[in-house]
């Protein structure tokens, strides 16, 4: 009687068991919701491009299927390697539609994180207006970039002929601040890296040019291969980064936090930045025809053509703005 008590009790518990490693089985071989990787190239770790970790360490992107890998990758390479594949969004996108404009490259810029310019013009304490730069020396990234151009107009409106009334002298980022605050030069173009701290050392602010120009800024490229062969991957993205957008839009402090993150800027810098440049981010990674006209016009004589392409040819928002019907369709909210 007893040993046929033990017999039914040692079945009873092989069954438990195999059913338990059955279970378990299942469980471990059931196959996770696949990651698509995708690379994307970013210039530099400016204040806007701190939506894409927010994207990536929020989940934003892994919810839509996709394994985001950001690499820092100077302008002329990530539009090389977004041409080969090597790379699926570029964040120059100002340098792809210069691309287009020049040699026809199949690319297209399909999302705009801000629709102002985040530049300035910094200049001695002893200069005070845009009309004393008449015979100065302005520090810039390039003679051909689109800040020098958008300057030049600027000063046209002040009576100043860029072409022979003011000198504009090529530096580095990271030396246009040193070369002004060191008085190489007498007045420099600047990103918002540079500028709190330029104002901090007594510079004068001359002017924003983003209260000037009509231009957009961080905005993303892709290429024509991709946005044919991956329409689905493009929406995804695009899903991912406006939550991205909408989080920043609505939570200071953890915009802050993340982008002392990714940038290792202090605290009370990025705190800045955010106050002042939050204005700038658009709800929905789109600008409108008349920004993309004059940016086309500004990428016209960057690229020293004669006539600038319609914005059809260079912009594709078709993607952010089905990812924002499908948002707002859903109710999603940060």
């Amino acid at each position: 009687m007893i040993r046929c008590i033990r017999q039914r009790n040692l079945h009873r518990s092989l069954l438990t068991a195999l059913l338990f490693a059955g279970a378990v089985f299942l469980f471990a071989s059931s196959p996770a919701r696949s990651q698509e990787t995708v690379h994307l190239a970013l210039p530099s770790k400016a204040f806007q491009y701190g939506i894409f970790p927010i994207a990536r360490d929020r989940g934003y992107m892994r919810e839509e299927g996709i394994d985001l890998r950001i690499v820092l990758m100077q302008t002329t390479p990530s539009i090389q390697g977004l041409m080969a594949g090597h790379v699926q969004f570029t964040g120059s996108g100002s340098s792809a539609l210069v691309a287009i404009a020049k040699s026809g490259a199949p690319l297209k810029t399909a999302l705009a994180i801000n629709d102002r310019v985040h530049q300035w013009v910094l200049a001695k304490p002893a200069i005070g207006t845009l009309k004393e730069l008449k015979g100065k020396k302005i520090a810039t990234t390039g003679l051909a970039s689109a800040a020098t151009f958008m300057v030049r107009q600027i000063l046209a409106k002040q009576g100043i002929d860029a072409a022979k009334d003011v000198v504009f002298v090529t530096a580095p980022a990271g030396n246009r601040l040193t070369i002004l605050t060191s008085g190489v030069v007498d007045a420099s173009i600047v990103g918002s890296e540079d500028r709190y701290p330029g104002l901090d050392q007594g510079m004068k602010e001359l002017v924003n040019l983003g209260n000037e120009v009509k231009n957009s800024w961080g905005t993303v490229a892709t290429s024509d291969r991709f946005i044919k062969e991956q329409p689905k991957l493009m929406t995804a993205f695009m899903r991912a980064t406006l939550k991205a957008i909408r989080f920043v839009r609505k939570d200071r402090e953890a915009t802050v936090t993340a982008v002392v993150k990714f940038t290792g800027m202090q605290r009370n810098l990025a705190g800045r930045m955010y106050d002042d440049l939050i204005g700038t981010f658009t709800p929905n990674g789109v600008v409108d025809e008349d920004i993309q006209k004059s940016d086309m016009a500004i990428v016209a004589q960057v690229a020293d053509v004669n006539e600038a392409i319609a914005p059809s040819r260079a912009y594709d928002f078709r993607f952010v703005l089905e990812a924002e019907q499908q948002l707002n369709k859903s109710g999603w909210r940060p």
